[in-house]
């Protein structure tokens, strides 16, 4: 059944096209034309808007949110994303955090996550370091939190502040743990798709006494335009519990130390 997207103005149109392909991971152009009740040719000048946002990634016949190895998917898709499984490696990691520290969490909702968990206050006096505006959102009115955003230039596809005054920021500081994620981890490397988040991220590894890498199951075996930084950086990798022997099996083969982290069994 086709909804008011023909009355709808072009604006209003792709924004609900933007959620809803968000919230679905991909669609057909054929699908989105006969949800918004319009033609494929304006399907597609909407899709050719989206894509020239960040927000989608277009592929023949279709779009889609998902990540591929050279495309992050928008903040607003990990947002959504693997919640329950970040939810677990992040609670993981605060075992690591202790009043009177200093933290680093980079523009990742794997460490978003942790910055949630922060809220609850009972682990202060704490310093928290952070270039990511939704993490800096949550904590910015937190007491007993002594919060230092990082500047630089903003992205609005990643909500966070990047480029080289972020650099140049990171490159003053020393803090007792950073916690990053990555979008692939494969034969020994993390990896990333993007050039500025990668510059950024090693600055972030520099800055720290200890590096905890964050990720989902479904990082693992897979790899991306550009190498980060060895795992060897790492002093530790958590994951969730959906990853699969032969994945462990490959941290094992390059001798990352890893914690495998429990999900909580979702209530039917």
């Amino acid at each position: 059944m086709s909804s008011s997207g023909g009355q709808q103005g072009p604006a209003a149109r792709q924004a609900a096209m933007a959620e809803q392909v968000l919230a679905d991971g991909s669609a057909t152009a054929a699908e989105l034309a006969e949800r918004f009740g319009v033609s494929l040719m304006t399907i597609h000048r909407d899709l050719d808007e989206l894509e020239r946002q960040g927000i989608v990634r277009k592929f023949r016949g279709g779009v889609t949110a998902q990540p591929s190895g050279v495309f992050e998917s928008n903040v607003q898709y990990r947002l959504k994303s693997m919640r329950a499984e970040k939810a677990a490696v992040a609670e993981h990691a605060l075992r690591m955090v202790e009043p009177g520290m200093a933290i680093l969490l980079d523009d990742s909702t794997s460490t978003l996550e942790i910055a949630r968990r922060l809220r609850t206050g009972e682990v202060t006096p704490l310093t928290v370091v952070t270039n990511f505006l939704e993490a800096i959102n949550l904590l910015a009115d937190q007491r007993g939190i002594h919060l230092m955003a990082l500047g630089g230039d903003y992205d609005p596809l990643h909500s966070s502040f990047l480029g080289v005054s972020c650099v140049e920021a990171v490159e003053q500081l020393r803090v007792d743990v950073c916690f990053a994620s990555t979008s692939a981890v494969h034969g020994g490397y993390a990896y990333h798709q993007e050039q500025h988040i990668v510059s950024v991220k090693r600055a972030m590894l520099d800055a720290a006494a200890r590096n905890v890498l964050l990720i989902d199951h479904t990082k693992l075996g897979r790899v991306a335009l550009h190498r980060v930084v060895p795992l060897s950086r790492f002093d530790l990798l958590l994951v969730d519990d959906g990853a699969s022997a032969e994945a462990l099996r490959d941290l094992d083969e390059h001798k990352v130390r890893y914690e495998v982290c429990a999900t909580p069994v979702s209530e039917p």
